[in-house]
């Protein structure tokens, strides 16, 4: 009796991860994925491998919908392996094993809970300890299969959040349609509280009016837990990360900001391991590597107001080093990279590695402003940058564009508190910026 064929769904070719490296699928295929499905007494096959002839489409969807068994490389996050991964979710409700490159790139939000098993590459975008991860994936399809035969754990998030289905009655819509109405009428609410005098207060009764959080659409608790950080209740939003769903508490974006809120609350050292764990377990990424950036550069600011120079210069240069490698993660990001060289800046002689990204920074936060849907954060970089610069005129331009996109309280004191580093730098090598000082001020009144 021949064996299950395992389809197998990723990128063809060399391909470049955000961090730049080219991955060679072809050898995570052939090296790893090929061997671990043999292993587990399992037929591998790709797309490529289909010699039918005609359309390429139907042969990958009759692999999609009628192999029992599936691995989904989800390294670089492929548009079409995603769009596959999709169909395949909605028609197979279990054994579809997921699999992503560590260090190279985070998963997109809305896979990010799902259970994936992450591998790592050599510098030429090879496979790495190849004996340890062909037995770990082997191990796993292995599981998957034994379960196939039995009672299987379903791995499709559509089967496993959506009651019933594929089989739904109108009755299902009925109830969908209501909880659609009271999710808008939940998020109306957070958006007047968010805008009252006593914002925390406001939300903190919203969120009691929400009852069992876990039968809140978690769109609803997102949107909570925005508002708690537009309000600035830092400890509010550290409370609800306990209170909510674990696998929402468990995705990026949760986490990222679980650790912003840990730092503003001056918990560093715990914001410090969440971010820390996030980039080891999920790979590296422009706001994760920024957030650590700010722990470090409080810890900096702390140190340097204590007298405590040489731990400072220390906590300096790893406040640097996280924003710089936060910009290398996603070059379109210009926020980590306007931190690292405004921190370049301030320190004693400044560092010569500012003068190579200013440029890449400019371009970067450029390009998102003619996008068409700039941001705060991209007028204060712009900003920053002026100023950085002795241009008064483009200054006080950025400044007053960044005035007419403030979202929330918190961000402009952000930019301030980099303004005046900057300054009070520059009047210690003797320089003076009148100027500098006025547009501090405007942003603080």
């Amino acid at each position: 009796m021949p064996n299950d064929l395992c389809f197998v769904l990723m990128p063809f070719g060399r391909k470049p991860d955000v961090s730049g490296t080219l991955v060679d699928f072809d050898a995570v295929y052939h090296d790893l994925i090929v061997p671990a499905i043999r292993d587990a007494g399992l037929d591998p096959i790709r797309a490529d491998e289909e010699m039918t002839g005609g359309l390429i489409h139907k042969p990958m969807f009759e692999r999609l919908i009628f192999c029992k068994f599936a691995v989904a490389d989800l390294t670089t996050a492929n548009a079409n392996v995603f769009y596959e991964l999709g169909v395949r979710h909605a028609v197979r409700p279990w054994s579809t094993v997921l699999i992503f490159s560590k260090g190279g790139s985070q998963l997109p939000f809305d896979v990010a809970p799902l259970r994936a098993m992450p591998y790592t590459l050599t510098r030429k975008g090879k496979p790495a300890a190849l004996k340890a991860t062909r037995e770990a994936l082997a191990r796993r399809l292995a599981e998957v299969r034994e379960a196939a035969s039995k009672e299987p754990a379903k791995d499709s998030p559509i089967f496993q959040l959506v009651e019933n289905y594929p089989d739904i009655d109108h009755t299902k819509t009925d109830v969908f349609r209501d909880r659609v109405q009271y999710s808008e009428e939940q998020k109306k609410k957070l958006a007047a509280a968010r805008k009252g005098k006593q914002a925390a207060d406001a939300l903190r009764a919203a969120e009691k009016d929400l009852g069992d959080l876990g039968n809140v659409e978690s769109g609803v608790l997102i949107d909570l837990f925005l508002s708690y950080r537009s309000a600035e209740a830092w400890n509010d939003m550290i409370g609800l990360v306990d209170r909510m769903p674990r696998e929402l508490a468990g995705t990026v974006l949760v986490r990222e900001q679980h650790g912003f809120a840990l730092n503003r609350a001056g918990r560093g050292d715990e914001a410090e391991k969440v971010l820390l764990d996030l980039i080891k377990e999920r790979g590296p990424s422009s706001e994760t590597y920024g957030l650590l950036g700010r722990v470090y550069k409080d810890r900096w600011e702390a140190a340097t107001k204590d007298g405590k120079s040489m731990q400072g210069r220390g906590l300096l240069d790893k406040a640097i080093d996280a924003y710089r490698k936060g910009f290398e993660a996603d070059w379109r990001d210009a926020y980590p990279g306007i931190n690292a060289v405004t921190l370049m800046e301030l320190r004693e002689p400044p560092d010569p590695r500012r003068l190579e990204l200013l440029p890449v920074v400019s371009y970067a936060v450029e390009r998102k402003i003619a996008a068409g849907k700039p941001d705060y954060w991209d007028y204060a970089t712009r900003l920053e940058l002026a100023v950085l610069a002795k241009d008064e005129d483009k200054a006080m331009q950025a400044l007053g564009d960044a005035l007419a996109n403030v979202r929330e309280p918190w961000e402009p004191k952000t930019t301030v508190r980099n303004l005046r580093f900057i300054r009070e730098a520059r009047e210690r090598r003797g320089e003076q910026i009148p100027w500098a000082k006025d547009a501090e001020d405007a942003l603080q009144s």
